[in-house]
């Protein structure tokens, strides 16, 4: 953590976490603190962002159900498990879809490719559907075993975001 305020937003989201859990949250948020990435609260819940890029990379916080969830952004990934590839499934085939806006040259607010930086998925009918990959999507039933494809998740993300979005002189 960068400051005492931070350190305290942490633990005490922390506290009203179960010891599994806790340790779990713990080692990520370690892992995001030390790639560069500072806790800052946003409504309820606490946005890890970067200061040589400005973006959010992950998202912590609990649900309408007081369930804790972990949020994170990985459209850049190329590479991931079925189980990540159904969160983006769920996303994209879900109703809160809606289409890239940077896929028709409506938004510029990322830089690169849209596909570099979009999640994408294949319809049945075989239609790519991409949404913005600015959003952290939720990785339902967190737990020890997701830890490490999701530090290379942060970290494949984290070097895209680097070489794209950091400020000339980082």
């Amino acid at each position: 953590m960068r400051t005492e305020r931070q350190t305290q937003l942490i633990q005490a989201f922390l506290a009203n976490l179960d010891l599994e859990q806790g340790e779990v949250y713990q080692d990520l948020v370690l892992h995001l603190s030390l790639l560069g990435y500072d806790p800052k609260k946003q409504r309820a819940n606490i946005v890890f962002t970067c200061p040589w890029h400005g973006k959010q990379i992950a998202k912590i916080g609990f649900d309408k159900e007081e369930k804790p969830f972990f949020g994170l952004r990985f459209s850049a990934c190329q590479e991931y498990s079925s189980r990540f590839e159904k969160i983006v499934q769920d996303w994209v085939t879900g109703p809160r879809y809606r289409a890239a806006p940077c896929t028709q040259n409506a938004c510029g607010f990322c830089r690169g490719e849209p596909s570099q930086h979009t999640y994408s998925h294949t319809m049945p009918d075989g239609e790519v559907r991409r949404h913005c990959g600015t959003v952290p999507l939720v990785i339902p039933g967190l737990c020890r075993a997701d830890v490490p494809e999701v530090k290379r998740l942060i970290e494949e993300e984290h070097r895209f975001l680097m070489e794209y979005e950091a400020e000339a002189e980082k």
